[in-house]
């Protein structure tokens, strides 16, 4: 049961930030083991969000898998949820929040919980866990830099 928990003070906005993590359609060209994304459905959701249900595609190593989830985006509140809806976990549950901060700053939380069915895969994860989403956290730093800027 792989739990990550990450806390960052970045130099762009809360708004740039959320925007960033909130286009999953481009989760490809910067992701690491993200091989592709397609939107299944967006629609509104409660308390003026946004559902949308995603599928990514992950590959490492020997292992291709595809998972669907439900992303619920709050852009009054800067958050987004996901919640794991089919593919290779047990379970997933991720999330993100922004805030913004003096000088054109903002706080980034994020957090990730999973399990997978395949014990195999969760081994081979559990290895590199903490440097895989060392790197993911990075990848959308870089994304940020290359969209908005180095500040």
């Amino acid at each position: 049961m792989p739990q990550h928990k990450d806390s960052r003070i970045l130099p762009y906005t809360a708004d740039q930030m959320y925007a960033l993590v909130a286009d999953i359609e481009r989760y490809p060209e910067f992701l690491p083991w993200n091989t592709a994304a397609r939107i299944r459905s967006r629609r509104p959701g409660p308390d003026g969000g946004e559902l949308v249900e995603a599928d990514l595609v992950i590959s490492f190593k020997v292992f291709r898998e595809r998972f669907g989830s439900r992303v619920t985006l709050w852009p009054a509140d800067r958050r987004i949820d996901t919640e794991y809806l089919d593919g290779p976990f047990k379970y997933l549950k991720s999330g993100w929040s922004f805030a913004d901060l003096p000088h054109g700053s903002c706080k980034v939380d994020f957090f990730v919980d999973f399990e997978f069915r395949n014990a195999i895969l969760g081994k081979v994860i559990g290895v590199v866990f903490g440097e895989a989403m060392s790197r993911i956290v990075r990848a959308f730093e870089d994304r940020a830099r290359a969209l908005y800027g180095a500040r």
